[in-house]
């Protein structure tokens, strides 16, 4: 593996899973490095939503486009992770009804497949849902189970080769004279030693803690952790996947995962990505807004309320207007720092895009002509990333 191109990924979550499995199709030793094991951060705690991108098809339509095109691509290369369940867009009130013109419009010019039901057709379905439901759109949501999303792009990674280094926390970056990044100084949290790690080129795919990571090299990256509670119940209320029919707002989301109903989210700022307390406040507003959708919930334990904290890119909005598009800093272009890229924000829906788009920089600044070959390729099984045995 000597003669290859090396890299090395910062960050074990979809992304960095999804771009190490893109790198080594694209003939690259990779090495993934993360403080903690993979999926141990935001992606391990999302609430495991395929979006359609219908959530974004009025207010953020590029957004929209990523995700149902990634949408179809996962679908296709992630079956063993996907539940291919749908999703409704409810309207409760008649606020929500009125939104209805305005949502099929933004759903068709993003090529998003809606259909009209009434509320009979709705509850003949989904019975548990709110008896005063006045309608709703089906749309092409699902559910996935996150920590098997990310071994999945993990395992068809280290089938390949690439090396997962667990447990292994960068401590500084290193910028030599000639304004290239050419290696890095780790922890390893098993031991306390530190470890330096040598590559062509270092990605930073740390998400929320992303603009610490590009920090240590002496570069600016505006992303802003953006927290939402989530509140799971101990029961698996619907089959399919509810939101409510309006612009993105806190707890209009519910999706079967597993035995559980989950609702999210609230979305606010914080500058510690480390330290996010769940806010009982919030709690009861999830649980508040779920009854509005499924009212015998009321009546479901709930089994855990968690914080995820999303990395958005910075703009002048608030938390929740900011796009859940994504960017790839190119800090060669944009700073003339050489071997260092960024990926950040977007979604879980679409880390395969991101993978592919960070992984085209990379190709650039190395000067490597290398397809991606990602949305053709079905995706190894997750469990094998336990397995010990590698294939070329």
């Amino acid at each position: 593996m000597s003669d290859k191109p090396t890299a090395v990924i910062i960050g074990a979550g979809f992304t960095g899973c999804a771009l190490a499995y893109d790198l080594t199709l694209r003939g690259f030793a990779v090495t993934v490095v993360d403080r903690g094991e993979i999926c141990n951060g935001t992606s391990g705690r999302t609430h495991g939503l395929l979006h359609s991108g219908a959530r974004y098809c009025v207010n953020d339509p590029e957004a929209a486009l990523e995700c149902i095109k990634e949408n179809i691509i996962l679908r296709r290369i992630a079956r063993q992770c996907i539940e291919f369940n749908q999703g409704f867009f409810l309207a409760i009130t008649d606020e929500e009804l009125a939104f209805k013109d305005e949502f099929q419009k933004g759903a068709e010019e993003a090529g998003i497949p809606v259909r009209w039901m009434n509320a009979k057709e709705i509850l003949t379905l989904e019975p548990a849902i709110n008896p005063g439901v006045l309608g709703g759109f089906e749309v092409p949501d699902g559910s996935f189970d996150p920590l098997r999303l990310a071994l999945a792009f993990a395992a068809s990674a280290k089938n390949r080769g690439a090396r997962f280094m667990a447990y292994h926390e960068v401590d500084s970056i290193h910028v030599n004279g000639q304004s290239t990044v050419d290696f890095i100084t780790m922890i390893d949290r098993t031991t306390g030693l530190n470890i330096d790690l040598h590559a062509d080129i270092f990605i930073n795919a740390c998400g929320a803690w992303a603009g610490h990571i590009a920090s240590l090299a002496g570069v600016d990256v505006p992303v802003i952790p953006c927290p939402g509670v989530m509140v799971a119940f101990n029961k698996r209320m619907t089959e399919r996947v509810l939101n409510r029919l309006s612009l993105p707002g806190d707890g209009d989301i519910i999706i079967p995962q597993r035995r559980m109903s989950v609702i999210g989210t609230t979305s606010f700022e914080v500058s510690d990505a480390d330290y996010i307390p769940v806010d009982h406040d919030q709690v009861k507003t999830m649980v508040n807004r779920a009854v509005e959708m499924i009212p015998a919930i009321d009546k479901v334990g709930i089994r855990a309320s968690y914080m995820s904290a999303r990395p958005l890119i910075q703009t002048n909005s608030d938390a929740r207007s900011l796009s859940r598009t994504f960017k790839c800093f190119d800090h060669q272009a944009a700073n003339n720092i050489r071997g260092f890229v960024t990926i950040t924000g977007g979604k879980a829906t679409t880390c395969r895009m991101m993978a592919e788009k960070t992984a085209d920089v990379v190709c650039a600044q190395l000067g490597i002509n290398a397809p991606c070959f990602t949305a053709e390729t079905e995706l190894a099984p997750y469990r094998t990333f336990y397995s010990e045995q590698v294939t070329q």
